[in-house]
């Protein structure tokens, strides 16, 4: 077994990862009374950064 390091990133630093590469959340939520599904929400959510030297898909 390894040790590994602590190191501690500031919240910009993770930020700029994270948008450079992109960040995929999905999600589910059900609210439910007496085994009788009353609302259902889902989630999917795409996070990145954007780069104009990459065309828009709307061709704008």
């Amino acid at each position: 077994m390894t040790v590994v390091e602590r190191r501690e990133i500031a919240l910009v630093d993770l930020l700029d990862r994270l948008l450079a590469g992109g960040v995929v959340i999905t999600g589910d939520v059900t609210l439910r009374i007496a085994d009788v599904d009353l609302v259902r929400i889902d989630l999917n959510v795409l996070i990145s950064s954007v780069n104009r030297n990459v065309p828009s898909p709307f061709g704008d």
